[in-house]
């Protein structure tokens, strides 16, 4: 495609100097410039990527997006006012504008999402629909499954479009696609035309980054407010923002959204409700009623935020899009579960064992809640908080512990390049706050693997253990060192140890070295 027919409809000023060039591809890492590529300089909070554009055109790239003033470059230069704003817009056009032919879900959150984005998913399979589901653990499309990264969010715009050009050129009509708060401040998934936007619950997270709960909020609310940008498709149209009623997020998306209005929840005025629930060992059950409609739900998950989860996508794809409430029966019946979200680790111990993603002050109440149902026995809970991120939420973490749980482990959760003991040490105010008493109700642990083997020993007949944080993430960052590392794994091996039968071997961490 010449750079002249990718810009044809750039919604944004610009400047083209230099002529035309034919572009083979678009990315914004230098190391991956091939020839005839599009290499955006992006700028960022510690990098500049107008300082590659050397590096960029060595590799061959044949025309230049940037935000500051270039000159003898030799090749296409394309000057925008925010490269970023710019990028998801090429990327779509690039790659034909494939949102456009699909329907697009997008699920934002702070917790739940990638257990919703599946929900959706297995739904719109039961109703017969081609179906693809971009997660921040994987990408489906069709029978292929592409890993989408280690600490992930949204994938970069270019990423984004390329797998939804693969999808509609393998004949799938919808999509879900779930988006972060990161993503959507970095505008990863703008011009991905959404027809239905879901949102879980906005709760206290990542105001490192976005400096503000309001903020925060605010940049959710994009998803919502993109509806009414959304170009009329051949198939259907129907823009509608699925809001949880038992959210406080919900009166405020409720004024800015521009789609049409449906609510979940426990609320009594959610359009969408859960009645006569069932909580059992093995998962849930309840009838969903609302808008003239009641049906039993079955599902093999665990948690009342679970019914909440179940609730939206129910949400998002009967009252949203037609789909049958059988389909939604069957999708949410056929999910075994979501890697690393409540998920039971068993090697035939005589307690409880799960690992979670829980990492936010809300979704870890939130499993202890949950796993308190399960047991008449002790709640052992392991957590840790990461470095260079929120650090309000290390205080309040330790704090919900110490009210919910029984025994409390703090131990690390990706320190980076902070001191693991001064984030122990935060943690550990917030536990003394709420009465906690160390060596006696909680301990601190600095080795993951060793915490995961303590509560283990600690573990008695009918307990509950459960270690939240890293769910499926596949790495662990100490100092700029990503380590191997799966809390699924070292809960085996520990519980292995325990046991005395064959098992994995606990992954290395640096602080086994202390």
């Amino acid at each position: 495609m010449k750079l002249s027919e990718l810009i044809s409809g750039f919604p944004f000023p610009y400047n083209l100097t230099d002529g035309d060039a034919e572009i083979a591809g678009i990315t914004s890492d230098s190391r991956l410039v091939q020839p005839g590529y599009l290499f955006f300089a992006l700028e960022g909070g510690t990098t500049d990527g107008h300082n590659y554009v050397t590096a960029a055109l060595e590799g061959g790239a044949t025309a230049i997006v940037g935000t500051k003033p270039l000159t003898g470059l030799k090749v296409p230069y394309l000057q925008v006012n925010d490269s970023r704003v710019a990028l998801p817009h090429l990327a779509a056009a690039f790659y034909g504008f494939p949102a456009r032919r699909l329907i697009m879900i997008g699920v934002t959150g702070t917790d739940g999402k990638t257990t919703t984005t599946n929900l959706i998913y297995q739904i719109l399979q039961a109703a017969g629909f081609k179906s693809g589901m971009i997660s921040t653990i994987n990408a489906v499309i069709g029978e292929q499954v592409l890993d989408t990264g280690f600490h992930v969010t949204t994938p970069d715009a270019p990423d984004v479009q390329r797998y939804l050009a693969q999808m509609a050129a393998a004949g799938l009509t919808h999509v879900v696609l779930e988006v972060t708060s990161h993503g959507l401040a970095q505008y990863r998934a703008d011009a991905c035309e959404f027809d239905v936007a879901v949102v879980t619950n906005i709760t206290h997270e990542h105001l490192d980054y976005h400096g503000s709960y309001e903020e925060y909020r605010s940049t959710k609310a994009r998803l919502f407010m993109s509806l009414g940008s959304t170009l009329p498709k051949l198939q259907g149209n129907p823009r509608k923002a699925v809001l949880n009623r038992d959210d406080s997020s919900f009166d405020y998306l409720s004024q800015i959204s521009t789609g049409t209005l449906l609510s979940y929840g426990f609320h009594p005025d959610a359009e969408i409700r859960p009645v006569k629930i069932r909580h059992e060992t093995d998962g849930l059950s309840f009838f969903t009623t609302g808008i003239g409609q009641q049906f039993p739900i079955n599902c093999r998950l665990l948690g009342d935020f679970n019914i909440s989860n179940c609730l939206a996508a129910i949400t998002a794809t009967v009252f949203a899009l037609g789909v049958s409430p059988e389909a939604a029966q069957a999708g949410i019946s056929s999910l075994q579960g979501v890697p690393g979200r409540m998920e039971r680790i068993n090697l035939g111990q005589n307690f409880t064992a799960i690992v979670d993603f829980a990492h936010t002050p809300n979704a870890l109440q939130q499993a202890l809640q949950s796993v308190r149902q399960l047991t008449h026995g002790r709640v052992i809970a392991i957590f840790g908080a990461a470095g260079l991120r929120d650090r309000q939420k290390r205080r309040m973490m330790a704090e919900t512990s110490i009210e919910l749980a029984d025994l409390t482990i703090l131990t690390a959760e990706d320190p980076r390049t902070e001191l693991l003991d001064d984030i122990l040490a935060e943690m550990t105010a917030g536990a003394i706050s709420r009465g906690g008493v160390e060596g006696m109700t909680y301990w601190r642990i600095p080795d993951r693997g060793e915490a995961i083997r303590f509560a283990i020993s600690m573990a008695q007949p009918g307990d509950v253990v459960i270690a939240c944080g890293k769910g499926h993430e596949q790495s662990m960052c100490f100092g700029e060192i990503e380590y191997p590392w799966d809390d699924r794994t070292a809960m085996r091996a520990a519980l292995s140890e325990h046991l005395v039968i064959p098992g994995p071997h606990m992954p290395y961490l640096p602080t086994q070295d202390l």
